[in-house]
């Protein structure tokens, strides 16, 4: 995984951007971004419960044996610094940041495939917000199903607001 080799571990980035915080302490959402200016279809997906549960839908996805979405996550310079600029970065990990990271539809969907069923099966284990993260990670498969059969890239982004 290229964030270890570049002296971030898996999510690491993701959860320090904005110092100590993790990404339920902050009103945080993880969204798609797909390379390129305009993939000629709707990207949108909301991700706010999604960030609230990030912690455990990682140990769902570990638990499932499928790569954890936040390993997903890259940033560009010019996101991190619009981060920074509103107060929600750490301008030393600017210094560090590795080039964008892309993958395919493909590398993302198992992920979102089976935390679909295990939440669907028991949405309890995320308390009250079960059902809205399914709901959140449905929206990601429909868009990285369009994102495969094109051909395209993408990534996970965070946003702070």
């Amino acid at each position: 995984m290229r964030w270890q080799s570049e002296g971030f571990p898996p999510g690491v980035l993701a959860r320090n951007l904005a110092g100590e915080g993790t990404l339920r302490d902050m009103a945080a959402s993880m969204y798609i971004v797909v390379e390129g200016d305009d993939p000629g279809f709707n990207i949108y997906v909301n991700g706010r419960a999604l960030a609230r549960h990030e912690d455990a839908v990682e140990r769902i996805a570990l638990q499932l044996g499928v790569r954890p979405l936040i390993e997903f996550f890259s940033a560009d310079e010019s996101s991190m610094a619009l981060l920074i600029e509103e107060g929600a970065g750490n301008p030393e990990l600017l210094k560090k940041l590795p080039p964008p990271q892309w993958y395919r539809g493909e590398d993302g969907l198992p992920t979102v495939v089976a935390l679909v069923e295990a939440l669907e099966n028991d949405p309890q284990q995320l308390g009250t917000e079960g059902a809205i993260v399914v709901e959140e990670l449905r929206e990601y498969e429909t868009v990285l199903r369009k994102v495969a059969e094109r051909g395209l890239r993408w990534h996970l982004a965070v946003s702070w607001r």
